[in-house]
């Protein structure tokens, strides 16, 4: 069996071929164009045939590198999904949190899985603020809870604080919210109907609830803030997740007012079982990034 070409002799040749230009494989190998014009010449004589018409105007392929391109491509595929088949599957590591934390929490992962594709992660939402590790095969969870309770291993990720969020244009003009009574001209919009996140900001900023003529109720926090962002009331959020949407200019905050409500978010693990290194990586990181965003309450 005659002996083979070296495998970068072939990939720089399937790389010219594709561009017909010796420059241009080379800034996209990241070697010198006078290494590709070599590496080309040495496989020609390594062939006994020219690949390459060199002309004045450029490349152009010969009659034998014409029918010898779309094999080497054809190669490379192959080699490509070998590779790729013959791999470790990497299973996704398992997270679950609540719809509230969605806003925060999503962008963060997809941000997480740019920076560490080699630990794919799958998120799940639930309504429910809390995750029952003897029922549910998760490897961690994001829970609101005032505390992560005695049988878990809980992190502090950050606190409830409670602010009214609106669209920007709601701030300006002759109907602008500067005031808490501008807000009787509006739809307040509750995370849900028991109406105590209003309640209790308003207490705390010395507002009455009982004056507000609309109200509007929905499911999940994520919703209402879709509804304010597209300006048709004013929701009570919580700055602690939608820190994204304030910088984005997608949501603006009328009063610099902040209300903790003794609640936070928590990162926990199924009790006795330690994290494995994957895992721990991105909880690391998690961490960092929630305190990163906090800032004292005003």
């Amino acid at each position: 069996m005659k002996r083979l070409p070296p495998l970068p002799a072939l990939h720089t040749f399937l790389i010219t071929a594709r561009c017909c230009n010796f420059t241009r494989a080379g800034e996209q190998l990241h070697i010198t164009q006078g290494a590709v014009s070599r590496q080309i010449a040495g496989l020609e004589e390594h062939l006994g045939y020219s690949l390459f018409h060199r002309q004045a105007r450029g490349l152009s392929l010969t009659e034998q590198g014409q029918a010898l391109y779309p094999r080497i491509e054809q190669a490379f595929d192959l080699i490509g999904d070998a590779i790729e088949q013959v791999s470790p599957r990497r299973t996704p590591l398992q997270i679950k949190a609540p719809t509230c934390m969605q806003r925060w929490l999503l962008p963060k992962l997809m941000q997480w899985q740019t920076l560490r594709p080699d630990v794919p992660v799958e998120l799940t939402s639930s309504v429910q603020h809390g995750v029952d590790f003897r029922r549910e095969a998760f490897d961690a969870a994001v829970v609101y809870s005032p505390a992560p309770g005695p049988k878990r291993e809980g992190q502090h990720l950050f606190d409830e604080q409670l602010t009214p969020v609106c669209a920007p244009h709601l701030l300006q003009g002759s109907a602008a919210i500067n005031s808490l009574i501008d807000l009787e001209h509006h739809t307040l919009l509750h995370p849900s109907r028991d109406q105590r996140d209003w309640n209790n900001w308003l207490n705390a900023a010395g507002g009455d609830l009982s004056v507000i003529r609309h109200s509007q109720y929905f499911d999940t926090l994520d919703l209402a803030m879709t509804v304010a962002a597209q300006g048709n009331g004013v929701a009570i959020g919580d700055w602690s997740l939608i820190g994204d949407d304030l910088k984005a200019g997608h949501l603006a905050m009328p009063f610099n007012f902040k209300v903790p409500t003794g609640a936070g978010y928590y990162l926990v693990c199924p009790p006795r079982v330690e994290p494995s290194a994957p895992l721990q990586a991105l909880m690391t990181w998690l961490l960092n990034q929630a305190h990163s965003t906090l800032e004292p309450v005003r």
